[in-house]
Protein backbone atom coordinates (compact mmCIF):
# COMPACT_ATOMS: atom_id res chain seq x y z
CA UNK A 1 0.00 0.00 0.00
CA UNK A 2 1.40 3.59 -0.39
CA UNK A 3 3.05 5.08 2.14
CA UNK A 4 3.59 8.96 1.21
CA UNK A 5 2.39 10.92 3.61
CA UNK A 6 -1.61 12.61 3.08
CA UNK A 7 -1.90 16.24 3.33
CA UNK A 8 -5.27 17.23 5.05
CA UNK A 9 -7.64 20.15 4.47
CA UNK A 10 -7.33 22.62 6.96
CA UNK A 11 -10.46 22.58 7.90
CA UNK A 12 -9.89 18.71 9.16
CA UNK A 13 -10.41 20.68 12.50
CA UNK A 14 -14.00 20.56 12.65
CA UNK A 15 -13.98 16.96 13.77
CA UNK A 16 -11.91 17.99 16.83
CA UNK A 17 -14.63 17.71 19.26
CA UNK A 18 -15.11 13.92 18.11
CA UNK A 19 -11.30 13.25 18.23
CA UNK A 20 -11.03 15.19 21.60
CA UNK A 21 -13.25 12.34 22.83
CA UNK A 22 -11.49 9.78 21.29
CA UNK A 23 -8.34 10.74 23.15
CA UNK A 24 -10.79 10.96 26.43
CA UNK A 25 -11.29 7.33 25.60
CA UNK A 26 -7.78 6.76 25.73
CA UNK A 27 -7.84 5.88 22.27
CA UNK A 28 -4.68 7.74 20.41
CA UNK A 29 -5.52 9.57 17.19
CA UNK A 30 -2.10 10.88 16.56
CA UNK A 31 -0.98 10.16 13.19
CA UNK A 32 -4.01 8.90 12.18
CA UNK A 33 -6.63 10.09 9.52
CA UNK A 34 -9.90 8.45 10.25
CA UNK A 35 -11.11 6.44 12.56
CA UNK A 36 -13.19 2.99 11.87
CA UNK A 37 -14.89 1.01 14.87
CA UNK A 38 -14.96 -2.31 14.28
CA UNK A 39 -18.21 -4.34 16.07
CA UNK A 40 -20.09 -7.27 16.53
CA UNK A 41 -21.56 -10.56 17.44
CA UNK A 42 -19.08 -12.92 19.50
CA UNK A 43 -17.79 -15.39 17.23
CA UNK A 44 -18.52 -13.77 14.30
CA UNK A 45 -14.37 -13.36 13.41
CA UNK A 46 -14.20 -10.06 14.37
CA UNK A 47 -11.28 -10.82 16.14
CA UNK A 48 -9.68 -12.11 12.75
CA UNK A 49 -10.84 -9.02 10.34
CA UNK A 50 -9.43 -7.09 12.87
CA UNK A 51 -6.07 -9.17 12.75
CA UNK A 52 -6.37 -9.48 9.12
CA UNK A 53 -6.44 -5.33 8.25
CA UNK A 54 -3.73 -4.11 11.21
CA UNK A 55 -1.14 -7.11 10.77
CA UNK A 56 1.16 -6.73 13.65
CA UNK A 57 0.41 -3.08 14.06
CA UNK A 58 -1.91 -3.50 17.27
CA UNK A 59 -2.34 -2.27 21.02
CA UNK A 60 -4.05 -3.35 23.72
CA UNK A 61 -5.23 -2.53 27.13
CA UNK A 62 -8.07 -1.89 28.65
CA UNK A 63 -10.61 1.24 28.73
CA UNK A 64 -10.37 3.52 30.91
CA UNK A 65 -11.85 3.04 34.56
CA UNK A 66 -13.48 -0.86 33.06
CA UNK A 67 -11.91 -4.12 33.24
CA UNK A 68 -12.52 -4.56 29.01
CA UNK A 69 -10.02 -5.31 27.27
CA UNK A 70 -9.54 -2.44 24.09
CA UNK A 71 -7.21 -3.74 20.82
CA UNK A 72 -6.90 -0.94 18.86
CA UNK A 73 -4.73 -0.92 15.44
CA UNK A 74 -3.77 0.83 12.06
CA UNK A 75 -3.75 0.29 8.47
CA UNK A 76 -3.40 2.32 5.89
CA UNK A 77 -5.53 2.65 2.23
CA UNK A 78 -5.15 4.22 -0.98
CA UNK A 79 -2.90 6.94 0.76
CA UNK A 80 -4.61 7.95 4.22
CA UNK A 81 -4.12 6.32 7.45
CA UNK A 82 -7.12 4.72 9.42
CA UNK A 83 -7.32 3.77 12.91
CA UNK A 84 -9.34 0.73 13.33
CA UNK A 85 -10.79 0.00 17.44
CA UNK A 86 -11.71 -3.54 18.09
CA UNK A 87 -15.29 -2.81 20.04
CA UNK A 88 -16.15 -6.00 22.52
CA UNK A 89 -17.74 -8.55 21.00
CA UNK A 90 -21.44 -7.91 21.90
CA UNK A 91 -25.20 -8.81 21.34
CA UNK A 92 -26.76 -5.44 21.72
CA UNK A 93 -25.62 -1.86 22.72
CA UNK A 94 -28.61 -2.08 25.56
CA UNK A 95 -26.00 -1.97 28.53
CA UNK A 96 -26.65 -5.33 30.03
CA UNK A 97 -22.82 -5.29 31.22
CA UNK A 98 -19.68 -3.42 30.67
CA UNK A 99 -19.08 -4.94 27.23
CA UNK A 100 -22.14 -3.23 25.72
CA UNK A 101 -21.81 0.10 27.44
CA UNK A 102 -18.01 0.24 26.26
CA UNK A 103 -19.13 -0.22 22.70
CA UNK A 104 -22.30 1.62 22.88
CA UNK A 105 -20.63 4.37 24.73
CA UNK A 106 -17.70 4.70 21.71
CA UNK A 107 -20.29 4.74 19.23
CA UNK A 108 -22.95 7.55 20.78
CA UNK A 109 -19.54 9.89 21.85
CA UNK A 110 -16.53 8.76 20.19
CA UNK A 111 -18.20 9.44 16.98
CA UNK A 112 -15.87 7.49 14.74
CA UNK A 113 -16.09 8.10 11.08
CA UNK A 114 -17.47 4.80 9.77
CA UNK A 115 -18.08 1.80 11.84
CA UNK A 116 -17.98 -1.85 9.97
CA UNK A 117 -20.12 -4.07 11.94
CA UNK A 118 -19.19 -7.54 11.39
CA UNK A 119 -21.88 -10.06 10.94
CA UNK A 120 -21.92 -14.19 10.16
CA UNK A 121 -23.68 -15.38 7.11
CA UNK A 122 -24.74 -18.47 9.02
CA UNK A 123 -25.84 -16.88 11.56
CA UNK A 124 -27.06 -13.33 9.67
CA UNK A 125 -30.85 -13.03 11.21
CA UNK A 126 -29.14 -13.60 14.79
CA UNK A 127 -26.88 -10.76 13.81
CA UNK A 128 -29.41 -8.31 12.56
CA UNK A 129 -30.47 -6.89 15.98
CA UNK A 130 -27.19 -5.58 16.49
CA UNK A 131 -26.93 -4.14 13.04
CA UNK A 132 -29.89 -2.46 13.67
CA UNK A 133 -29.21 -0.65 17.07
CA UNK A 134 -25.89 0.68 15.39
CA UNK A 135 -28.43 1.95 12.22
CA UNK A 136 -29.92 3.89 14.95
CA UNK A 137 -26.97 5.43 16.32
CA UNK A 138 -24.98 6.52 12.99
CA UNK A 139 -25.43 6.92 9.33
CA UNK A 140 -21.64 5.77 8.53
CA UNK A 141 -21.70 2.06 8.48
CA UNK A 142 -20.57 -0.73 6.42
CA UNK A 143 -21.70 -4.37 7.22
CA UNK A 144 -19.28 -7.48 6.41
CA UNK A 145 -20.98 -10.02 6.11
CA UNK A 146 -17.98 -13.03 7.33
CA UNK A 147 -17.90 -16.80 6.97
CA UNK A 148 -19.60 -16.50 3.40
CA UNK A 149 -17.44 -19.72 2.51
CA UNK A 150 -19.38 -21.34 5.70
CA UNK A 151 -22.58 -20.53 4.30
CA UNK A 152 -21.67 -22.14 1.18
CA UNK A 153 -20.54 -25.67 2.61
CA UNK A 154 -24.44 -25.41 4.18
CA UNK A 155 -26.28 -24.48 1.09
CA UNK A 156 -26.98 -20.93 2.23
CA UNK A 157 -26.14 -18.23 -0.05
CA UNK A 158 -26.93 -14.81 1.22
CA UNK A 159 -28.12 -12.14 -1.30
CA UNK A 160 -26.20 -8.86 -0.03
CA UNK A 161 -27.40 -6.80 -2.47
CA UNK A 162 -31.10 -7.24 -1.55
CA UNK A 163 -29.28 -6.63 2.07
CA UNK A 164 -27.71 -3.30 1.38
CA UNK A 165 -30.76 -2.27 -0.11
CA UNK A 166 -32.95 -3.15 3.01
CA UNK A 167 -30.35 -2.06 5.17
CA UNK A 168 -29.90 1.17 3.40
CA UNK A 169 -25.78 0.97 4.15
CA UNK A 170 -23.45 -1.17 2.02
CA UNK A 171 -22.85 -5.00 2.54
CA UNK A 172 -20.02 -6.58 1.82
CA UNK A 173 -19.20 -10.55 1.35
CA UNK A 174 -16.33 -11.19 2.91
CA UNK A 175 -13.88 -14.20 4.36
CA UNK A 176 -11.68 -12.38 6.95
CA UNK A 177 -9.70 -15.62 7.55
CA UNK A 178 -8.49 -15.98 3.45
CA UNK A 179 -8.76 -12.01 2.87
CA UNK A 180 -11.14 -12.56 -0.07
CA UNK A 181 -13.24 -9.60 -0.07
CA UNK A 182 -11.32 -7.45 1.60
CA UNK A 183 -9.92 -5.39 -0.59
CA UNK A 184 -13.90 -4.44 -1.69
CA UNK A 185 -14.64 -3.30 2.03
CA UNK A 186 -11.40 -1.57 2.44
CA UNK A 187 -13.08 0.61 -0.75
CA UNK A 188 -16.23 0.83 0.43
CA UNK A 189 -15.61 1.73 4.24
CA UNK A 190 -13.23 5.00 2.42
CA UNK A 191 -16.13 5.46 -0.15
CA UNK A 192 -19.07 6.21 2.78
CA UNK A 193 -15.95 8.19 5.07
CA UNK A 194 -15.75 10.81 1.74
CA UNK A 195 -19.81 10.35 1.06
CA UNK A 196 -19.03 9.34 -2.07
CA UNK A 197 -21.67 6.45 -1.22
CA UNK A 198 -24.69 7.92 0.53
CA UNK A 199 -26.37 5.98 3.18
CA UNK A 200 -29.88 5.88 3.98
CA UNK A 201 -29.81 3.56 7.43
CA UNK A 202 -33.56 1.45 7.94
CA UNK A 203 -34.50 2.43 11.18
CA UNK A 204 -37.58 1.10 12.67
CA UNK A 205 -40.83 3.48 12.19
CA UNK A 206 -43.03 3.59 15.01
CA UNK A 207 -46.51 6.27 15.26
CA UNK A 208 -46.15 9.56 14.71
CA UNK A 209 -46.94 10.31 18.25
CA UNK A 210 -44.32 8.20 19.50
CA UNK A 211 -42.13 10.56 16.97
CA UNK A 212 -43.25 13.46 17.69
CA UNK A 213 -42.56 12.70 21.34
CA UNK A 214 -38.94 11.83 20.63
CA UNK A 215 -37.89 14.70 18.65
CA UNK A 216 -39.39 17.05 21.37
CA UNK A 217 -37.62 15.14 23.83
CA UNK A 218 -34.37 15.26 21.79
CA UNK A 219 -34.71 18.94 21.42
CA UNK A 220 -35.23 19.09 24.96
CA UNK A 221 -31.74 17.44 25.39
CA UNK A 222 -29.97 19.06 23.07
CA UNK A 223 -30.91 23.07 25.12
CA UNK A 224 -29.74 21.02 28.22
CA UNK A 225 -26.81 19.80 26.79
CA UNK A 226 -25.35 21.67 23.57
CA UNK A 227 -23.22 19.89 21.34
CA UNK A 228 -24.14 16.34 22.70
CA UNK A 229 -23.82 13.77 20.20
CA UNK A 230 -27.06 11.60 18.79
CA UNK A 231 -29.61 13.18 21.06
CA UNK A 232 -32.49 11.72 19.04
CA UNK A 233 -30.76 7.52 20.48
CA UNK A 234 -31.24 9.13 24.06
CA UNK A 235 -34.59 10.55 23.59
CA UNK A 236 -35.38 7.16 22.35
CA UNK A 237 -33.95 5.36 25.14
CA UNK A 238 -35.41 7.38 27.74
CA UNK A 239 -38.69 7.05 26.28
CA UNK A 240 -38.02 3.37 26.57
CA UNK A 241 -37.42 3.18 29.84
CA UNK A 242 -33.73 2.93 29.74
CA UNK A 243 -32.35 3.31 33.62
CA UNK A 244 -28.84 4.23 32.76
CA UNK A 245 -29.05 6.73 30.36
CA UNK A 246 -31.66 8.32 32.51
CA UNK A 247 -29.27 7.88 35.70
CA UNK A 248 -26.32 9.61 33.47
CA UNK A 249 -28.69 12.56 32.36
CA UNK A 250 -29.74 13.56 35.81
CA UNK A 251 -26.21 12.77 37.64
CA UNK A 252 -24.33 15.25 34.77
CA UNK A 253 -22.67 12.36 33.83
CA UNK A 254 -23.71 13.49 30.64
CA UNK A 255 -22.99 17.20 30.99
CA UNK A 256 -19.14 16.13 31.81
CA UNK A 257 -18.47 14.28 28.44
CA UNK A 258 -20.43 17.39 26.94
CA UNK A 259 -17.60 19.68 28.65
CA UNK A 260 -14.82 17.72 28.46
CA UNK A 261 -15.77 17.86 24.65
CA UNK A 262 -15.54 21.45 24.91
CA UNK A 263 -12.12 21.91 27.42
CA UNK A 264 -10.58 19.74 24.86
CA UNK A 265 -11.54 21.12 21.36
CA UNK A 266 -9.12 24.29 22.08
CA UNK A 267 -6.40 21.34 23.33
CA UNK A 268 -7.02 19.35 20.23
CA UNK A 269 -7.60 21.86 17.35
CA UNK A 270 -4.26 23.31 16.82
CA UNK A 271 -2.79 19.59 16.82
CA UNK A 272 -5.17 18.73 13.88
CA UNK A 273 -5.27 21.95 11.99
CA UNK A 274 -1.43 21.30 12.38
CA UNK A 275 -1.42 17.76 10.80
CA UNK A 276 -2.99 19.41 7.51
CA UNK A 277 -0.43 21.74 6.80
CA UNK A 278 2.50 19.25 6.88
Amino acid sequence: MPSKKVSLPSDACQTCPAYAQLEQMGIKVGNFDRVVALAGNPNTGKSTLFNALTGLKQHTGNWPGKTVTRAEGGYQFNGVKYKLVDLPGTYSLLSASQDEEVARDFLLFGQPDCTIVVTDATALERNLNLVLQVLEITDRVVVAVNLIDEARRKGLEVDTRTLSRDLGVPAVPIIARTGEGLMTLLTTVAEVIEGQIVTRPLRVSSTPEFQQAVSELATMIEELLPGIPNARWLAIRLLDGDTRVQKALLSGELAEIVARQSQADVQFSKKIALAGRQ
